[in-house]
């Protein structure tokens, strides 16, 4: 994931912000006693992931499966998918196992949001095939995509289909704007929709930790840099805020600019997870011996 990279990770300030005042209120509405964590990678292909899969694999998706307990399903956006190639998926993993699909690029970049109702549909009808392994979809907008076409975004929450959990990612700057970002985050919020934050380098402005739900989906994209772990380990402090707070969904997916370096971190993430909330999440293994930078 090249979005957000820099060429020096040592200038940048990592540092993460303060909550907004709304997370805390948002958090305290929540329901529940549950806090259901999923923490995967963005691809399971080979190549991206070289010397996680050993020798002889014979099966991308179902290796990767024994090994986390989701995905980010970036395979979607570029086409959209099948309900049978939906099922192949699904039928490829284990029971405990969540797919977090992005929309289709058709919707989002082409058609940018204008008259998507049947690519909507055909999108909705293919991922509800994942059934109980559906765990969140999600839009990710162009960086061109600005607050001048609100209300395409506003048509789009409102028009979208609610037995399907959804999750948005806005990248323009002027959506971070206080004007805008409140706006937005109020419809999200309205629609009990997840506001993805993004973590990279580059892009600091992002990193807005407003929340819209009692669901944070967190978009982590490392440096393949030290600094890496430290960052994750900030990241595991604000998660134990949050669900004191009443955080009832973590969907965390590790994304590197240097892909093969993000089961590690994943692994690194995992284990300090584990050990906080007493959880028992399997700790990937990387089949060849692997280093950060």
């Amino acid at each position: 994931m090249k979005f957000g990279q820099v060429a020096d990770p040592s200038i940048i300030d990592f540092t993460l912000p303060k909550d907004h005042p709304k997370t805390k209120e948002i958090l305290a509405t929540s329901n529940g006693n549950d806090f259901n964590i999923y923490i995967g990678c963005a691809k399971w292909n080979k190549t991206d992931l070289k010397g996680f899969y050993p020798k002889g694999t014979k099966d991308e998706l179902t290796y990767y499966a024994t090994q986390f307990n989701s995905i980010e399903l970036n395979a979607t956006f570029y086409s959209l998918p099948s309900p049978e190639q939906v099922l192949t998926w699904k039928e490829k993993t284990p029971e405990n196992f969540k797919f977090f699909p992005k929309i289709t690029n058709t919707v989002s970049h082409f058609r940018r949001l204008i008259n998507v109702t049947d690519v909507v549909t055909d999108y909705a009808t293919s991922v509800q095939h994942f059934g109980d392994k559906l765990g969140m979809v999600f839009l990710q907008l162009h960086d061109n995509f600005k607050p001048k076409d609100f209300d395409r975004v506003e048509k789009f929450v409102k028009d979208w289909p609610r037995e399907i959990p959804l999750a948005v990612e806005v990248r323009s700057a002027e959506w971070f704007a206080e004007e805008y970002f409140e706006k937005f985050s109020q419809l999200l919020e309205e629609n009990n929709i997840a506001n993805i934050i993004v973590d990279t380098a580059g892009r600091r402005d992002m990193l807005h930790m407003r929340l819209t739900s009692d669901t944070a989906f967190i978009r982590y994209v490392g440096a393949n840099a030290e600094s890496d772990y430290a960052r994750l380990d900030d990241w595991l402090e604000r998660i134990k805020l949050w669900k004191k707070e009443g955080l009832k969904n973590l969907y965390f997916f590790v994304h590197q600019n240097v892909e093969l370096a993000s089961p590690l971190l994943s692994a690194y993430f995992i284990e300090k997870v584990n050990a906080e909330f007493g959880t028992e999440i399997h700790v990937p293994v990387m089949a060849e011996t692997k280093t950060l930078f």
